[in-house]
Parts: C-alpha cells; structure tokens; sequence
C-alpha cells in the first residue's frame, strides 16, 4: 500500500468525524479510501454507460414504424397459429 498525504478544509474534516460512528468506521482513513473506491466505480460505471450509448441505434438496418408495425403483425399471427389463438 502506498501512502498518499493531502489537506482538507477544517469543515470538511468536520463532517467526515460526523460520519465515522454512524457509518461504522474506525478512522478517518477508512472512511476516505472507501469514498475513493466509490468514486472509482462510479467513474467506470460512467465510462461503460457511455461507451454502450454509442453502440444506441447503431443497427446496419433502419426501419420505417410502418415496417415494424408489419413485422409484429407478422409474429404475431406466426404465434397465435403455433399456439391455435384465434385472432380477430
């Protein structure tokens, strides 16, 4: 483990020590590497959000509402007969 030093405001301080007891942690220090692991995954939750938003409405096909509305027609006839629904 590597030791790393840094100052905090006074009022920051303040509110970590409010924190210690009623989150269960021993020492200020706890209480500090566990906030930076927090922050670590919510970065890379961040970092994986984004890189699957670019892969959002990539489809090599791009269909009109009408089409899709015909291929759900069609599934779902496809269906009903596989399973003698009668449609109306």
């Amino acid at each position: 483990m590597e030791t790393v030093t840094f100052r905090l405001q006074e009022d920051v301080v303040e509110k970590i020590d409010s924190f210690l007891r009623p989150l269960h942690f021993s020492n200020r220090t706890e209480f500090i590497r566990e906030a930076i692991r927090d922050k670590l995954n919510q970065l890379e939750k961040d970092q994986l959000i984004t890189a699957l938003e670019t892969f959002k409405g990539s489809a090599k096909k791009h269909l009109s509402d009408e089409k899709l509305e015909e291929i759900r027609e069609s599934v779902g006839k496809e269906y009903a007969k596989k399973f003698g629904i009668k449609l109306n």
